[in-house]
């Protein structure tokens, strides 16, 4: 009887144990990325650890856990054409338009995206590709995803659109370190970096830093005319067109 009452105990004792939850502490090496002349990009590193949530008298947590960092730039609007050939005029037929569209777009994860978690809850959270070419539009589901799909494959080759698997390391059981280099492309304006703690295939911890890519120099002067001034500047660049035409055609008269 005793032992039955110790065994009883027990069990309500383990069932009433506070569930650990895990939180998220993370970092990266850059908060600002200053574009020049001789900008041919830059790595930026992405660390954190998890550890059990403030307070908790827990000191350690249990995994395994797979961590995935999505990496995006300012959001545009874009417009993706289909251009087929009329009596051999090659003309835009067709087309679909997405606003927001991040225009940079890459992800670094533990492991194989599909092994980490279901594809429905990845393309919920936006850590899929193509769950920008999903996202509802006038022009229809199907239309739409197959111009997206292709919008992402032009701007994959820019460098602009990656996934990179296995591009995250476990340094220990909780703490993680990726690295990421920004081609020498990339758009200036914020971008965020958004990370995801999995277990078992659901979502534990997330956290959000951001960072800003910006032009410095008569780079950034030439940015702010053209977007501030653009009739100023048109005319400047055609006298400049003009002029250095002009000077070529003096030189090799010579």
């Amino acid at each position: 009887m005793i032992r039955l009452l110790v065994l009883a105990l027990s069990v309500v004792t383990l069932s009433v144990q506070p569930v650990v939850a895990e939180r998220l502490i993370s970092g990266i090496s850059n908060d600002r990325i200053e574009i020049t002349s001789s900008f041919d990009g830059e790595r930026m590193t992405f660390f954190g650890t998890i550890a059990p949530e403030a307070g908790s008298e827990q000191r350690h947590v249990d995994g395994p856990f797979q961590v995935v960092i999505v990496v995006l730039g300012p959001a545009q609007d874009r417009v993706a054409r289909k251009m087929t050939s009329n009596f051999g005029i090659w003309l835009n037929t067709e087309q679909v338009g997405y606003r927001r569209f991040p225009s940079y777009f890459h992800v670094l994860s533990s492991r194989k995206l599909l092994e980490i978690a279901d594809i429905n809850l990845l393309n919920e959270n936006s850590i899929l590709p193509e769950s920008y070419a999903m996202a509802p539009n006038p022009a229809g589901f199907m239309k739409t995803l197959v111009f997206g799909r292709e919008l992402i494959r032009l701007m994959s080759e820019e460098g602009l659109f990656g996934v990179q698997e296995n591009g995250v390391q476990f340094m220990s059981d909780s703490f993680y370190s990726a690295q990421l280099t920004l081609p020498s492309g990339a758009p200036p304006g914020p971008y965020i970096a958004q990370t995801y703690v999995f277990k078992d295939g659901q979502i534990i911890a997330r956290k959000s830093e951001g960072f800003a890519v910006r032009k410095i120099g008569f780079e950034r002067f030439l940015a702010q005319s053209a977007t501030q001034s653009p009739l100023l500047y048109g005319i400047a660049c055609v006298i400049l067109a003009l002029f250095t035409g002009w000077l070529g055609g003096v030189i090799f008269r010579r």
